[in-house]
């Protein structure tokens, strides 16, 4: 057992935050040996409680919880930044031929550790993340993953049509490979399995359907996919599936919707989506710095609040321009603002920092275990330095309100603010 004292940012179970400036949080292992957080509050309760317990201590710092991307793609951890004219040229001339080197084992355990080198630096984690088409690919990102004892999700991508050659798979081998995949690896140490459709238009119905039967078959296991990101694309999936009253109800009609569903962007929606993903407890994984980088528009949070859908922040990294939270939840912050297109809304920054953390954990069906330092949940925290540049030093030291220094920080904030990450009592990432 040991406690950790500084300034405390964790949420309550109606997402609400709950700060303590001079706070202690304690840790220890679990029966199975994983380390979880036994106690957590204000100094004085919590030490009266343990008496006895080490405790490090780092004055002038906070913890946090460990930030959830709930999208993101480590096979484009390389084409981060590059120029398109939208999301259909983005795939063709960048996307494709960078995933299609993914059938090289070397190059997927290469790129795994950049990926997860960037995610902890940034103090994400937890991440529901796209291999490539590649059985490799989803091989090399879980043996790093479990190697540096992380919770992890991910899985093999699935298109057998409208899809180039090296990325393209065959349908009933790709099917074949996503259930050898979930028996190898799901609920091994902290990993877990997505079922993984690229988007509707580049798998067969067959495949599509094979999915669904692999879905009710393993009911614990994810389900990971793109919808209603691009116009064009929403038009192209109408005329592939006349037979759907919308793109959404594609994934409703091959049994792809249930909880523990996750689908990134969710623009292009009306109410009657809103109320599909409710319904049948989907939730969207919003990705704003990547639908700005691409033009793809504005996710409503004003609807999705309204008619109650869950969601999540995501960086969905390569269209996506950062793997910092900070700047995902900044850039959130300017899209629920925007109201041309939509009703626009200013989103407290503590609502942000937790779209990013336990909100994202409920949406994954991950809720008390990830995301939050509540009693309970697994160990993995950040340990912020407010003071890590001279002007988030100057603007987090005159913040009069909790809302004001988190705003702060969201706003000024990068990886030089995540000063720790830890996993498992092990440290990440440090200075």
């Amino acid at each position: 057992m040991q406690a950790y004292r500084a300034s405390l940012l964790r949420f309550d179970a109606a997402g609400q935050p709950v700060f303590d400036e001079d706070g202690l949080l304690v840790v220890g292992p679990d029966s199975g040996g994983r380390q979880r957080v036994l106690d957590a509050g204000a100094f004085g309760g919590v030490a009266a409680r343990h008496p006895g317990v080490a405790v490090t201590h780092w004055p002038g710092r906070i913890i946090a919880p460990g930030f959830v991307d709930m999208h993101i793609h480590f096979p484009q951890t390389d084409i981060i930044g590059a120029p398109s004219e939208g999301l259909l040229p983005w795939l063709e001339n960048y996307t494709f031929p960078a995933e299609s080197r993914f059938a090289d084992p070397a190059h997927a355990a290469e790129v795994a550790e950049v990926f997860f080198d960037e995610l902890l630096r940034n103090g994400v984690t937890t991440s529901l993340t796209f291999a490539t088409s590649h059985p490799a690919s989803v091989q090399a990102f879980f043996e790093a993953a479990q190697r540096r004892c992380l919770r992890m999700i991910t899985g093999k991508v699935l298109q057998d049509r409208h899809s180039p050659d090296g990325v393209r798979d065959q349908t009933e081998q790709s099917l074949s490979d996503t259930e050898s995949l979930i028996r190898r690896w799901h609920g091994v140490d902290r990993l877990g399995y997505a079922i993984t459709p690229r988007f509707a238009p580049t798998s067969t119905d067959a495949q599509l359907r094979g999915a669904g039967e692999l879905a009710a078959k393993y009911p614990d296991t994810w389900i990971h996919s793109h919808v209603a990101e691009n116009k064009d694309e929403v038009k192209w999936a109408r005329e592939l599936f006349p037979g759907a009253r919308s793109y959404l109800d594609v994934y409703r009609s091959f049994g792809l919707m249930r909880e523990r569903a996750v689908y990134a962007h969710c623009i292009h929606f009306d109410d009657d989506d809103r109320r599909l993903m409710r319904e049948t407890g989907t939730a969207a994984a919003v990705s704003p710095t990547s639908n700005l980088f691409l033009g793809s528009g504005f996710f409503d949070f004003e609807g999705a609040d309204r008619i109650g859908c869950a969601y999540g922040l995501a960086s969905d990294v390569g269209g996506g321009t950062s793997f910092s939270p900070f700047s995902t939840m900044l850039a959130a912050y300017y899209v629920g603002r925007e109201g041309q297109t939509k009703p626009g809304l200013s989103i407290a920054p503590s609502q942000l920092w937790w779209r990013h953390t336990g909100g994202a954990a409920r949406a994954l069906g991950l809720e008390g275990t990830i995301g939050n330092l509540q009693p309970g949940c697994e160990a993995d925290f950040l340990v912020l330095d407010p003071g890590a540049t001279p002007l988030l030093a100057r603007k987090t030291a005159r913040a009069d309100s909790l809302e004001e220094l988190l705003f702060t920080m969201i706003v000024l904030g990068d990886d030089r603010l995540v000063e720790q990450t830890v996993v498992s009592q092990a440290l990440q990432k440090a200075g």
